[in-house]
């Protein structure tokens, strides 16, 4: 299977050109600075940047990557900047509410599977005969006793415990989907205006 149908998931792309007569060197010159931070390693040739990340600072602005490539490219109105970044949060975040939607799934399953069955759950609605009343001795009522407790009903609730819910799986499935649209979006354009930013020298 061809993982470039799949792959944006977890990759942030994208392209910028460059100022007129800006070269690449001086392009990356201008990028150097987001890649000489601490966790951070890079390579780079005159049309190449090549960076990888592990253990990045939270101050990081580009922390939420785990490595990419960066080239310059010849465009129909001169030199271009594609990148082409790679994310493993994005990939968690994106997997996440499938396993908890598994979760519930397999919690409904079980609550099915310990289910009671039909025959089972007509003779538990099925009133059960009442203790005959045994009198009291003569004596002991002489003496002021006081009658015997009646048994106390089971409360079949508290003797097999809570159904299981698969609603906490649900809403976690929710909030990582929200979390994996908003980190999606909202990392594309922040990358995006980081490099336009540093290639106009802002």
């Amino acid at each position: 299977m061809n993982l470039r149908f799949i792959d944006w998931i977890w990759h942030v792309r994208g392209s910028l050109p460059l100022a007129p007569g800006q070269s690449g060197e001086a392009a990356f010159d201008r990028l150097a600075p987001l890649f000489r931070q601490t966790g951070t390693s890079h390579e780079r040739t005159s049309d190449q940047l090549t960076f990888r990340k592990r253990d990045a600072a939270a101050q990081d602005k580009m922390s939420v990557f785990d490595d990419g490539i960066l080239q310059i490219e010849a465009g129909p109105s001169g030199p271009v900047l594609r990148y082409d970044l790679t994310s493993r949060i994005m990939l968690f975040c994106f997997l996440a509410p499938l396993l908890f939607l598994a979760f519930a799934q397999l919690t409904i399953a079980i609550g099915e599977w310990e289910k009671p069955p039909a025959h089972a759950a007509s003779t538990a609605k099925t009133p059960a005969p009442k203790p005959a009343v045994v009198p009291m001795n003569p004596i002991d009522v002489a003496l002021g006793a006081p009658p015997p407790e009646k048994p106390k009903k089971k409360d079949d609730g508290a003797e097999h415990g809570k159904k299981p819910s698969p609603t906490a799986a649900y809403v976690f499935a929710g909030l990582f989907a929200l979390l994996y649209l908003i980190g999606r979006i909202l990392e594309d354009r922040l990358i995006r205006t980081q490099f336009a930013k540093r290639l106009s020298g802002g």
